[in-house]
């Protein structure tokens, strides 16, 4: 496509101020946009699911419209309902944010056949970049460097590893690697059904797969008026599943030439579609420095924050002016200032294979911020949260499990870096299993402070990063867990609910009392722990924690003195579920009853769902069938991706509750493996096959 023919698509849009904004997403990124909005005096109106009809971007829009169902194909995929909610309400723009219909240039071309405007990139140029197969060929003709596609049915073990990558969307969705030749076949089905989920179009294609590259983007800002800024370079190299985690701006360590020779080629492919507004260039960067295109993303980014910080701007402020046809105010962009690092905080559990975690969330609170959704007001510091969830939410089965993006922002790169890390430790999390000590633990981790990225990071240090943490500090929390209660019981007996329990006070009597004992289990390990405490003359004492003073004990605050040292724990409980929050680090702990519950014993090698989900696929297998440990016996669909449930044991499939497109609950049966008894002998260090007795 030439730049004239994309200039002709945006051409109604020039010098058309706007009045009303509906925002095609949800969540984060929905919040995100509404903040400018208001900042611009722009009335908006938020569109929902049936799930998300108390959310927090409904709640803060001037005006909101339903789309029936919770399925993201029944609602946020739906083009036509959202052009209809938009003019229903009287909206005369659309901002489609990212994922969802964000590069779907058939939308956006719906949008402006309905008199709206399109706050993004012409859909020539949506259209020209959506298939990244298509967007290979454009990037090749203009000078741009970048890794040739594959014909799926002609690959050949030499060409291993390669990546199955969906053509339309991003976010580390419809993606594999392949490893071993006969698991091409099924790595593109998959990959093939998960496009289709999150993106509406199932087309994916191959390419080879650069390891030991880093992944490097370059930001661009564009007008109508032949001006394109180049704002940096962002390194996301840190990622799980090919989703980002953690990323950063300038990228560290980066060669001078290589970074010029980025922006350069950035450049190039904007102007070769003729692009307009905010927009992301992709690379791969080899050991050697040598780049290769992956993408150009038609669409803001989630990690624009820290592009915003480091260059003072609001992307989203400028999509919306350069739609209403506004040039850029100059020909270069503001000067970098400092460095800005980002971590994607997720209610999943990284330990259990990235498994999503929904379910209610009691609190979110991160100390020291200084912004929200905005570049903080320091001079070249501060501490930003984006969050698309809040206190008193629940985290939704049927989308991205992301509950916030949490922005350190600092003159330097080791500061902004201990900064960020600091503010995740000391968050409040009280609800689902996060990613937060993985954040912290890659943030501290020595080859990450040195800046030796790339995209395989977290595979490499996977096992350091996902192990289990202090013993004798959760059991210090465990204590404190305990203690609260107590403080909790006896201040409701008296009626004061919330009273401390001080020194000399309380329970005690002159008869010596039986030592109370309490039970936990931490989260999400499963390790569990009895604590004896009891009153005495100078109140609630620790009975089986050496070297702790009971300094002070009240429902939500305990203060003990561990091995001399003072130490204050902020204890909040919402049933049986309790958190406790320290210096020491942060702990979430089930309260256990005293003796186990004997109706919730299930049979031995009985398969449970990791998270509630959908039943979408089930394996060639049949009760009585023979499986081996390991092997993909079904698979869930839960918030947006696929989850593979493999079988625990060799042995024989007794039982098959699962049913495809049934809905299954946490913690529901699926099927049941009766483990072979050799195998069972051998593992636990029996008889030896061929042995005697």
């Amino acid at each position: 496509m030439s730049a004239t023919s994309a200039a002709g698509d945006r051409a109604g849009a020039e010098e058309r101020p706007l009045r009303s904004v509906l925002v095609a997403n949800r969540g984060e990124i929905a919040r995100r946009i509404l903040r400018t909005c208001r900042d611009l005096g722009l009335a908006t109106v938020a569109v929902h699911s049936d799930a998300d009809a108390g959310a927090a971007h409904v709640r803060e829009a001037d005006a909101a419209v339903r789309l029936p169902g919770n399925a993201p194909a029944d609602t946020y995929l739906r083009g036509d309902l959202l052009v209809a909610a938009a003019l229903a309400a009287g909206a005369d723009a659309v901002h489609p944010g990212y994922g969802f219909l964000s590069e779907n240039a058939d939308f956006a071309r719906a949008v402006t056949e309905a008199g709206l405007v399109w706050i993004g990139p012409p859909a020539a140029a949506v259209e020209a970049m959506g298939s990244k197969t298509r967007a290979k060929e454009l990037m090749a003709a203009a000078g741009v460097p970048l890794l040739a596609a594959l014909d799926p049915a002609a690959v050949t073990a030499a060409d291993l590893p390669v990546l199955v990558k969906a053509a339309a969307g991003g976010g580390g969705r419809g993606m594999r690697v392949v490893r071993e030749l006969d698991a091409l076949e099924g790595a593109l089905a998959a990959a093939r059904a998960e496009a289709a989920a999150a993106f509406g179009d199932g087309e994916v294609f191959v390419e080879p797969y650069a390891q030991g590259a880093r992944h490097i983007e370059v930001q661009v800002l564009a007008d109508g008026h032949g001006t394109v800024w180049v704002l940096g370079e962002r390194d996301c190299s840190v990622q799980r599943r090919h989703q980002k985690v953690i990323e950063e701006t300038p990228a560290p360590g980066l060669d001078p030439a290589v970074r010029a020779a980025l922006h350069e080629a950035a450049k190039r492919a904007a102007g070769a579609i003729g692009y307009t507004g905010a927009g992301t260039v992709e690379f791969l960067v080899a050991w050697d420095g040598r780049p290769a295109f992956l993408e150009m993303n038609t669409r803001l980014q989630v990690e624009h924050p820290v592009t915003e910080c480091v260059h003072g701007l609001d992307l989203v402020a400028w999509q919306i002016r350069i739609a209403e046809g506004a040039p850029l105010p100059a020909p270069d962009p503001p000067l970098p200032r400092g460095h800005a690092v980002e971590a994607r905080l997720y209610a999943e559990d990284p330990a259990r294979d990235w498994a999503p975690q929904p379910g209610p969330l009691h609190r979110l609170e991160v100390p020291g911020v200084t912004a929200a959704f905005a570049v903080p007001p320091g001079a070249d510091t501060g501490l930003r949260l984006d969050a698309g969830v809040t206190g008193g939410d629940t985290v939704s089965v049927h989308y991205d499990p992301m509950l916030a993006k949490v922005i350190a922002w600092a003159p330097t790169r080791a500061e902004a870096v201990r900064r960020l890390a600091h503010a995740l430790e000391r968050a409040r999390l009280h609800g689902p299993i996060t990613n937060r000590d993985l954040l912290v633990g890659v943030l501290r981790h020595p080859a990450f402070t040195a800046a030796r990225l790339d995209t395989g990071f977290l595979e490499r240090h996977a096992g350091e990063l996902t192990a289990t943490g202090d013993g004798e500090r959760e059991r210090t929390a465990v204590l404190a867990a305990a203690l609260a209660d107590a403080a909790r019981r006896t201040a409701a007996g008296a009626g004061t609910p919330g009273a401390s329990v001080p020194a000399g006070i309380g329970g005690w009597r002159n008869l010596p009392s039986q030592p109370q004992v309490k039970r936990f289990r931490a989260e999400p390990h499963g390790r569990e722990h009895e604590i004896a405490y009891r009153w005495d003359r100078a109140g609630l004492a620790a009975q089986d924690v050496p070297g702790t003073v009971v300094v002070a004990a009240a429902p939500d605050r305990v203060v003990l003195e561990v091995a001399g040292v003072r130490r204050e724990f902020a204890v909040a409980a919402y049933g049986e579920r309790v958190f406790v929050d320290s210096a020491l680090g942060s702990y979430a702990l089930t309260a256990l009853p005293p003796w186990p519950d004997p109706e919730q014993h299930v049979a031995a090698g009985s398969l449970r769902a990791p998270m509630p989900g959908t039943v979408v696929r089930i394996g060639a297998f049949a009760p009585g069938d023979r499986v081996e440990a390991g092997r993909p016996l079904l698979w869930l669909e839960a918030m947006k991706m696929e989850h593979v449930i493999t079988a625990p044991v060799t042995g024989t499939l007794t039982e098959l509750a699962a049913e495809v497109g049934r809905p299954v609950e946490l913690g529901a049966v699926l099927a049941v493996v009766k483990e072979d008894v050799a195998e069972a002998v051998v593992k636990r260090g029996g008889v030896k096959e061929g042995m005697g007795p």
